[in-house]
């Protein structure tokens, strides 16, 4: 996608249990922030390629839940749940990342947000409880890729849907 630029890179004190992705997305970083607050905006762009969304539930406040199942490309259901613990619009979203609520094994994901000139550089820091969660996600699950796919699909719904007001 033209004007989208991603890194991906691991901070030495935490580099065996953390994932950073980061990406310039074409977008002023309200529109960026906003495709977070609404189940009928994250429904059409959470997950890697492939991937669909079915939200069980969804409240986006600090303390709110989404639960919800990602269908992969290969017919597999993957039960998710997130707690929102942190939301500073238009900056920063703090959250617990699980199968389900109260999982020993989730993760915690803080995404940022900051303008890059007309455009948003977005990074999410994934900290996993333990470098093995950490090695097993990047290895089975494909988590890096995983992520920059959950990334670009972001990018392309904001510049491609939202920006041009073609909204539900």
């Amino acid at each position: 996608m033209a004007g989208a630029r991603q890194e991906t890179r691991a901070e030495p004190a935490m580099a065996d249990r953390e994932i950073v992705i980061s990406r310039v997305i074409d977008a002023p970083r309200e529109l960026v922030f906003e495709a977070f607050t609404e189940v009928r905006h994250l429904s059409r762009w959470w997950g890697p390629e492939g991937f669909t969304t079915t939200t069980r539930s969804f409240e986006f406040r600090e303390g709110g839940e989404w639960d919800f199942v990602l269908h992969g490309p290969d017919g597999t259901d993957y039960q998710e749940w997130i707690s929102w613990t942190e939301i500073a619009p238009p900056e920063r979203i703090a959250l617990l990342h699980g199968e389900y609520r109260g999982d020993p094994n989730a993760f915690e994901s803080v995404l940022t947000f900051a303008p890059d000139g007309a455009a948003t550089r977005i990074e999410m820091r994934t900290v996993f409880p333990t470098k093995e969660l950490r090695d097993e996600a990047v290895e089975k699950y494909h988590a890096i890729e995983g992520g920059r796919q959950t990334l670009s699909n972001l990018a392309a719904y904001v510049t491609e849907t939202v920006r041009k007001g073609i909204e539900d």
